[in-house]
This record gives structure tokens, sequence and C-alpha cells, in this order.
């Protein structure tokens, strides 16, 4: 048996354990002895080559039998692709919500970990995005199936986000919305889409509010609902309204004007057609249950870092005298949010690059803006 063996870890894209040898030779687990001893053969032993050897290691991953007599090339390339898979796995497992994963952001820390042998982005970049999807929490099924609590009804900034559920609806509006709502709540557009609700419920009901210093329609809730009962609609109405009370300065909310259907043309197809046209092409399919709800807490994230810049953090209790240095990184956080939602609806290269010239763009503006 040879000395200085160095043995690395890994696993076969089922799963199984695999063993890298000298990070020329890659072995998979056969069998498992008495003495708890486990049989690994080389890779090429199914193969036409039918190499024969095979390395045996105690429970402790120590070597007790290995010869390397290979009657094959060394395949230093192929069990470099194996080694950067396996850890660029674990690394995905450390991380609870899988859509904030960047995968280029983890190949390149592996890579610079590995050195010069390291296989190209785009040789795995599929079995990163596969890795990433098996990170997913079960489907949701139906309305029993959802739960009370959750790590994705917390917002970029840590707060809650869902508000109300029952057996036929459930509300997410955070704090910002709620403000908003609160705030602008002489007219309140309502409408909903079917499109981009998931399968196991009958619409996702969405409320906007128009902010006249800015010319801006802002989404103040967004819900789920399981049927279109006439209690279903009143109960979703009363929570939103009593939430966003919270959040008043001064007087009760009492009047609302809810404009369904958008009969007022200028606004109400603003209000309606752009949102749930945006919402239907990230979704061209019916979204799973905990995906929807990372693109809704992303553009609500987008809008708040929106909001905040137009008016400098004066929403806050206590203004806050935004710098230059604060308005350009959050700008760029608004940007890298919208990077992650075209990456996950397959945008290609050059929407990536166009976004950036965008924020190029705005970072201009932000300068003269300064002089």
């Amino acid at each position: 048996m040879e000395d200085n063996i160095e043995i690395e870890i890994s696993e076969t894209n089922r799963g199984n354990e695999q063993i890298i040898i000298n990070k020329k030779h890659k072995f998979n687990f056969s069998f498992q002895r008495k003495d708890k001893s486990k049989i690994y053969r080389c890779t090429e032993y199914k193969t036409l080559n039918k190499c024969k050897y095979l390395i045996i290691l105690n429970d402790k991953k120590e070597v007790l039998k290995y010869e390397s007599l290979h009657n094959h090339l060394e395949k230093e390339i192929d069990v470099s692709i194996s080694v950067a898979k396996h850890k660029i796995k674990e690394e995905i497992k450390k991380n609870s919500i899988p859509m904030d994963i960047k995968p280029k952001h983890i190949f390149n820390a592996v890579s610079q970990e590995m050195g010069l042998i390291c296989p190209e982005y785009s040789t795995i970049r599929s079995q990163i995005i596969r890795n990433i999807n098996k990170q997913f929490p079960p489907n949701i099924k139906g309305f029993d199936d959802i739960p009370i609590e959750s790590e994705y009804y917390k917002t970029k900034r840590n707060e809650n986000f869902m508000i109300f559920k029952n057996t036929d609806l459930i509300i997410f509006q955070s704090p910002f919305q709620a403000y908003l709502f609160s705030n602008y709540h002489k007219n309140i557009f309502a409408d909903g889409t079917f499109y981009a609700a998931p399968k196991f419920s009958y619409q996702l009901f969405i409320t906007r509010t128009y902010v006249g210093e800015f010319n801006m329609l802002y989404t103040t809730s967004i819900s789920i609902l399981k049927n279109k009962k006439q209690s279903t609609y009143e109960t979703l109405f009363k929570e939103i309204k009593k939430n966003a009370n919270k959040f008043r300065s001064n007087t009760l909310i009492t009047t609302i004007n809810f404009h369904c259907d958008f009969e007022q043309e200028h606004l109400t197809n603003n209000a309606s057609e752009s949102y749930n046209s945006y919402l239907n092409n990230i979704f061209p399919n019916k979204p799973l249950f905990y995906k929807l709800i990372y693109i809704l807490k992303e553009e609500e994230n987008l809008s708040y870092n929106d909001y905040q810049r137009r008016t400098k953090g004066t929403w806050k209790k206590k203004q806050k005298i935004y710098s230059a240095t604060d308005e350009i990184k959050i700008l760029i956080e608004n940007y890298k949010s919208k990077e992650i939602n075209l990456f996950y609806n397959g945008c290609n290269r050059s929407e990536l690059v166009k976004s950036w010239k965008d924020c190029l763009i705005d970072l201009n503006d932000i300068n003269i803006n300064l002089k």
C-alpha cells in the first residue's frame, strides 16, 4: 500500500457516498462488512476497463487496504468536477432559503478554494440548479397545508409579512405596505389574477395605492383566496384595514374608496394591468407557494427601497438624513434583488446586462443631483 494517501469524501449525483484518492481517482461505495469497514470500488469497475482495484476504509475513514495499479489513465478533470459539485452542494445545504442562493457566487468561492484544477461554471451549472431546487420545502397542496409560522413569512428587514390566515384566506402585508395603505387610503385599487395563483387556490388578490407626489403605484397587500365567497372578500378587507390602523398617525381609517375591476381608465389600467402582467410573466405556470411568497417579498423590498430613496426615510418615526453613500447603497441593493428575480425567471445574459446598465444610469443621476 502506497504512502501519503490523500482522501476526500464526496458523493455521486444520486447522493451515494464516494471517495476521492489523491485528486486523481474516484471510488464508489460498494458494501459494508461485519466489522463496519467499507469497500469502495473504482468507478471504472463497471466500464469496459473493468478496473478491479478497490479501497477499504474502517469506520474512522482510515485506509486498511489500497493499491493504485489502475488499468486506465488518471481522471483529474472528472475528479475535480465531482469535488466541486460536492463542495457546492454542502454550501447550498447551509442556506435555509434556497432562493437566496446565488449559484455563481458559491461557485466562485469553491473554485478559489480548489485552486487551478476546477471545472468551468458552465459544466456544472445545471447540477447546481438541481441541488438548489432540492432544498425547496415540500410543496403546499391545499390551504390546510399552509403553515401558521414560517421563516418565509419574514421580510428582508426581518418584519412580519403574513398578517392573517384562516381556512379560506391568507393575507400578506408588511409594515411598510400597511403604512402606505393607512396614509394613502383615499383611493385603493383592488384586482385579482388567476394565472399567478397557486394551483390549490382560486385567486391571487392585490391591493395597490397611488402616491401622487411621486406619481407612483405601490402594492399594499397580497392575498391568496381559496374561493370567491363574499364573506372571504369581506374578511380580507376587514383584516387589511385593521392591520393598517396600527400604522395610522392620527385618526383611524374609516372610509376607503375601493376601486375593483378598475372602472376608472387612467390609473386603474396602470394599477391592474402592469402589475398583474408582470406577475404573470414571472410565473408562466402556476407557481409553487413558497416561490410565490419569495418573489412577493422581493417585490416588496424593491418598493420599500424605491420609496425610501424618494422620501429619504421620512416615513420612519425618526427621520434619517441619507448621505450619498446611503442612496447609492439602497439603489444597488434594489438592482441586486432585481437580478435575483431575473435569474430565477430564466433570463438571458443580455437582460442582466441591460438591468445593470439601467443601474449605472441611475447612479449617474444621483451624481448629477449632488453637484
